[in-house]
């Protein structure tokens, strides 16, 4: 089971006094206490009936099973269980002679939308004395919608939106274009025209992240300085490359990438290269979509 987790772990290990200052082990003394490993997890539900874990965690072993109940907290959750979530038991179980076990939540896939903001506090049933007050016997899960990769979502025509149309092209609010899958890279499309003819543009998808869907684009040719602003400057040719400074993502769900572009001249004396960084959003739309905007004269390279 793949397990998410977020918060106090690295906090919990030095607590457990496992390494001291001058390398020698140390062996934890203090009371036996029992919570859940972090504060926070965060899970990426997919179209499959994967549970995934949630960590409970002890400060002491014991010769004995120690059983746990493990209640849902409503006044603190707006995810419903049986609709958007299952556990695959209400009890949690710490074997004799180990440290830690794990409650098994499951997030319903087809009951959950990508814009949903959704999540439930769990609380483990305890004694009073095995309870620590500095952290506490509650958790909070948030479910995030994610599906499955398909690099052919990516392809075919798309609708593009820049704050870059503000500054250097702004008879145009949008631009369609075309895409196509790179067959020398994976995970890789190849966006045609991007912003003006003749000029493509390469982004990559990461899909080794499911919470952090990526997109990376190295340096490239972007456009001819007399086609932006009509005249030649340095090299004459624009080079784009993504800012480092900003996230730059995708959604599988919802069709669309958004990413942060640095454009830049060669050949411009140091200080002066930088035209700007500029914010895109490209969304993929069906034939029929796009045949339609054509229709309705949308600036675009295809005329």
């Amino acid at each position: 089971m793949k397990k998410i987790f977020i918060g106090l772990s690295a906090i919990f290990i030095l607590v457990l006094g496992l390494v001291s200052c001058d390398s020698e082990y140390v062996k934890y003394s203090g009371p036996n206490y029992i919570m859940f490993s972090d504060t926070l997890s965060v899970l990426p539900v997919q179209n499959n009936k994967e549970y995934f874990d949630i960590a409970v965690s002890a400060t002491e072993v014991c010769d004995y099973d120690r059983t746990l109940g493990v209640e849902i907290i409503d006044k603190k959750s707006n995810a419903v269980e049986g609709e958007h979530y299952a556990l695959e038991s209400n009890t949690v179980t710490i074997k004799a002679g180990e440290y830690a076990a794990n409650v098994h939540v499951r997030g319903i896939y087809d009951n959950i939308a990508v814009t949903d903001s959704l999540g439930f506090v769990l609380h483990l049933v305890t004694e009073k004395e095995s309870q620590w007050d500095i952290y506490g016997i509650e958790t909070k899960v948030i479910l995030q919608k994610v599906c499955p990769f398909d690099i052919n979502v990516f392809s075919g025509y798309a609708v593009v939106i820049s704050s870059y149309f503000t500054s250097y092209m702004k008879d145009v609010d949008q631009r369609l274009i075309r895409t196509e899958i790179d067959k020398n890279e994976e995970n890789t499309v190849i966006m045609k025209d991007y912003f003006y003819k003749g000029y493509d543009l390469k982004v990559k998808f990461t899909t080794n992240d499911l919470l952090n869907p990526l997109i990376e684009m190295e340096d490239q040719r972007f456009a001819y300085t007399p086609d932006a602003f009509n005249t030649i400057y340095g090299d004459g040719e624009i080079w784009a490359y993504q800012a480092g400074a900003y996230l730059s993502y995708y959604s599988t769900c919802e069709k669309f990438i958004f990413q942060y572009m640095t454009l830049h001249v060669p050949g411009m004396p140091a200080g002066k290269d930088e035209v700007g960084t500029y914010a895109n959003a490209v969304r993929w739309i069906s034939d029929d979509e796009a045949q339609k905007l054509i229709e309705e004269g949308i600036n675009n390279s295809l005329k």
